[in-house]
């Protein structure tokens, strides 16, 4: 089993071009398959069959997983099945009649427009660090960035002269986002002191660490939790809900949903359409709070 789950990563790093994050939960994930197959009595792919699979998700669900998350770990599974099918490894797909948990649709949590210019601003300028900071801030609300497409920035990535950043997505896939003048201005600020940088020449990430290179999602997600807090946010404030206020304070500004799905990335654009909701309750909200006879 463990010889054609490699298989299979390998496949997906290879073939669909996935990203080493996602590799790395799909790898997660099947292992613990695994370790259930083997309290089941199985250890060849061959053997797979849908009392298996079925009795994994019983498995996920007395232990306590949201549904949404069981249904990421058999979204694993199912891949991995239709690819032994392929293999001609298994005659037929043992998750074929196997149901998905059902998910609640989940509307992501923003911050006010009044919280992220705080936000934006809770660095401030004093040091090289706190620029640096302020300018991933930045580029973040600015571009609706992921985390791992932030620290992944590099030089040949940013063009200041027509105020873009191209940026690498979810299977290598390259999209251009523009980036307002307050971005613009806080990125000229931080590379004007990245040029003084003992490893400026050596590397071609924009936004480095003391040590020249880039910095990992985990310092990230720190630097954005912290400058939350300096900032007065109640809320846990991380480098995605940064990605959802672009999207939703786009849509309440009046753009349209392809423009935000292209900016954002997104190849379906059902995946866009939560933030329309997002949008909805906020139309509710005012009105309640406006009309009269509400």
């Amino acid at each position: 089993m463990e010889d054609w789950i490699d298989v299979f990563l390998e496949h997906l790093q290879v073939e669909r071009a996935l990203s080493g994050n996602t590799l790395l939960a799909y790898g997660r994930d099947l292992t613990q398959f695994v370790d259930h197959t083997r309290v089941e009595g199985i250890d060849r792919a061959e053997d797979l069959r849908r009392a298996v699979i079925s009795s994994f998700l019983v498995r996920l669900g007395r232990s306590g997983r949201s549904a949404r998350s069981a249904a990421r770990t058999l979204s694993a599974v199912r891949g991995f099945c239709r690819f032994l099918v392929a293999e001609h490894v298994l005659k037929d797909d043992p998750c074929s009649l196997v149901d998905a948990p059902s998910l609640g649709r989940r509307l992501p949590k923003t911050l006010t427009v009044e919280e992220v210019m705080r936000l934006l601003e809770a660095p401030g300028k004093e040091t090289p660090k706190a620029r640096r900071d302020r300018a991933m801030l930045h580029v973040m609300y600015a571009a609706g960035l992921r985390a791992s497409e932030l620290v992944g920035l590099t030089m040949a990535d940013v063009d200041l002269r027509r105020g873009v950043v191209s940026a690498v997505g979810k299977g290598e896939k390259r999209r251009l986002v523009p980036l307002g003048e307050h971005a613009v201005h806080a990125l000229q600020q931080y590379l004007h002191d990245r040029l003084s940088h003992r490893y400026a020449a050596s590397s071609n990430i924009v936004f480095l660490s003391p040590s020249g290179k880039a910095l990992s999602r985990q310092t990230l997600f720190k630097r954005v939790r912290r400058h939350g807090r300096c900032a007065g946010i109640e809320q846990s404030v991380s480098p995605h809900k940064l990605r959802h206020c672009f999207a939703t304070h786009l849509l309440q500004g009046g753009a349209d949903l392809r423009s935000v799905q292209a900016m954002l990335g997104h190849v379906d654009i059902s995946t866009t359409e939560i933030y329309t909701h997002v949008v909805l309750e906020h139309m509710h909200r005012a009105y309640k709070l406006a009309h009269p006879r509400a």
